[in-house]
């Protein structure tokens, strides 16, 4: 009986340590699964970069947009990135660390940056690369440009200010009867020349009697400058002043609120930067033409080129008029409706240079 229970007992040891050993074995095996799984979870997000030019982060215009269109690159699974250039020189640099980073893709930011980043591009064929206001080059495939018509954005922005001053100067206390306008340039570079063409142009097409003044202030981050500019043109008789400036066009808009007359934004909707000044923004979608490179990026489907938004795009136009929405006749709304139209059937041909409109200089 003795040798059966020792028996017994030298079998049940046995058995466990099989089963012991099975365990750890299943262990041993499911653990390259498991650690797979926590991997994937814990797997780096795509980059979505960009480099700023001299103006910076803050200027609620065309950097702020770049960015605000990599914020939208999340849902995307992209992780947004920026480096804020100081001056000119730090445009390469800038462009390529981002690259060497890791980013999928870089964006440089405005029309001064365009030789920056298509040597960046090239040094950097593994590294995609895009630029707001610069043009494509069919030699650089990793690099794409993106153009706005602005001249059509300036040109219904141009039919407000040219309808709302004199014509209609009782709607708003802010306005006077002086048939008299303004436009601040920030550098006078071809984005910034089609809006200001295009304003002149809308504001003739609205009231050929309406003046327009317009001073280049010779720098995108220069407030000062921009209040100065926009103060003497206020002391002229100007109600409207419109500018296409960067930061140093946040200046106009401030001139603008001291004098107590009305301002047009640019770029974005800058209503929210004095929205008792802020009449409505000449606008050019790009966070939204930055998320769709984002889209082809994360779809591996990206063309190198020029990629060209306008009203066609509904990428251009004008912002809402937000509190002034009851102080702008039905009158001016239809006409920018009627100008949209006809530039859109090619009725209306807007010019993109100041040599197309010297007979409507002032």
């Amino acid at each position: 009986m003795k040798k059966i229970s020792i028996l017994l007992l030298v079998l049940f040891a046995a058995l466990a340590l099989v089963l012991t050993g099975c365990g750890q074995d299943e262990v041993v095996a499911d653990q390259p699964a498991e650690d797979a799984e926590a991997a994937e979870a814990e797997a780096d997000p795509m980059i979505a970069a960009m480099a700023t030019d001299v103006g910076g982060l803050g200027d609620k215009s065309f950097n702020d947009g770049a960015y605000a269109g990599l914020e939208m690159g999340a849902d995307l699974g992209f992780e947004a990135r920026v480096v804020e250039s100081n001056q000119q020189t730090d445009y390469i640099p800038n462009l390529t660390g981002l690259a060497e980073d890791g980013a999928e893709i870089v964006f440089a930011v405005g029309f001064l940056m365009e030789q920056a980043v298509k040597e960046a591009a090239q040094m950097n064929p593994d590294t995609y690369f895009g630029g707001i206001d610069i043009g494509g080059d069919p030699e650089i495939p990793n690099f794409q440009g993106i153009l706005y018509k602005e001249e059509q954005s300036g040109f219904l922005a141009g039919v407000v200010a040219g309808h709302m001053t004199a014509e209609f100067s009782d709607a708003s206390p802010k306005l006077n009867p002086d048939p008299v306008v303004g436009v601040v340039l920030g550098m006078f570079i071809p984005p910034v020349e089609r809006y200001e063409v295009g304003f002149i142009q809308g504001v003739k097409y609205a009231n050929p009697d309406v003046e327009v003044l317009s001073v280049t202030a010779g720098d995108f981050t220069d407030q000062a400058r921009g209040n100065e500019a926009a103060t003497a043109m206020g002391e002229q008789g100007a109600d409207i002043i419109f500018h296409a400036a960067g930061l140093t066009g946040l200046g106009a808009i401030q001139a603008a609120k001291d004098a107590g007359i009305l301002a047009i934004g640019v770029d974005v909707d800058q209503n929210n930067v004095a929205p008792d000044t802020v009449l409505t923004s000449a606008i050019k979608k790009i966070p939204e033409s930055v998320y769709v490179v984002l889209e082809s990026v994360a779809n591996d489907n990206f063309e190198g080129g020029t990629k060209s938004y306008g009203l066609a795009e509904d990428a251009t136009g004008i912002a809402p008029f937000h509190g002034f929405d009851d102080v702008v006749p039905q009158e001016v709304k239809d006409a920018v409706a009627t100008a949209r139209e006809d530039i859109l059937s090619g009725e209306i041909e807007v010019a993109t240079t100041r040599a197309e409109i010297e007979d409507l200089l002032d």
